[in-house]
């Protein structure tokens, strides 16, 4: 049996390698708003996240009475999102760090998002990441059902062709958190959205502010202590 418990780390994207939450809500109540004349609040928001951008985008519109048309409000919210980022979007404290200890001690890497690739793609960008430094990258084209169903973590972890017990999820929001334990792993909770009870309640093993927080049993566990 090997000495650490866990063989990958599965990460989402948003909120968990980049605080990009603030940025998807501002670009996207302002696609509702070119759109649609509605004043969407950043609390219109916050029931969808970790749920995939077209419920995230829809959801907040339907609290308004509108009925969202994705194949116009998506792309526009992600241009508009395109624009704000360059410069301004920030990594999770330590992130850089963390992704090097994990490959060099041998674990591997997916990344596991319900953003569509213009997105994942912005982001890895502005974070100075590529694709090539997962293992696997799933993007919501890759499935059909969004978080806080697993089957955006199942498709990643199937593609690692590990087992899931021996993964550890990484997420920011509930519904995430949900998705991962529903996957059978255990998740690590990061509170860039929001508060470490409501991670805690939805499943996760803990919840900490960044990764230069980490306790020495999760480090353990990855066969980092």
């Amino acid at each position: 049996m090997p000495a650490h418990r866990f063989d990958a780390v599965v990460f989402d994207l948003d909120g968990t390698l980049c605080d990009s939450e603030p940025f998807i809500a501002a670009a996207a109540a302002e696609a509702l708003r070119r759109r649609y004349g509605i004043s969407v609040q950043t609390a219109d928001f916050a029931p969808f996240v970790g749920a995939g951008d077209d419920r995230f985008i829809s959801g907040a519109a339907a609290a308004h009475g509108v009925a969202a048309d994705l194949a116009i409000d998506k792309p526009l919210t992600y241009e508009v999102y395109l624009e704000l980022i360059p410069g301004a979007l920030q990594p999770i404290a330590g992130v850089h760090a963390f992704l090097a200890r994990l490959r060099a001690a041998g674990l591997a890497l997916a990344l596991a998002t319900g953003s569509d690739r213009p997105k994942l793609c912005g982001n890895l960008a502005a974070l100075g990441l590529a694709e090539a430094d997962f293992d696997v990258v799933v993007s919501a084209e890759d499935v059909t059902r969004k978080k806080p169903d697993p089957e955006t973590f199942l498709v990643a972890i199937r593609r690692l062709g590990l087992d899931p017990t021996r993964c550890l999820v990484v997420e920011d929001a509930r519904n995430g958190v949900l998705a991962g334990r529903a996957a059978g792993c255990e998740v690590l909770g990061i509170t860039s959205s929001q508060t470490p009870d409501a991670l805690l309640d939805a499943g996760a093993r803990i919840a900490v502010r960044d990764y230069t927080d980490l306790p020495p049993e999760l480090l353990a566990d990855l066969g980092l202590a």
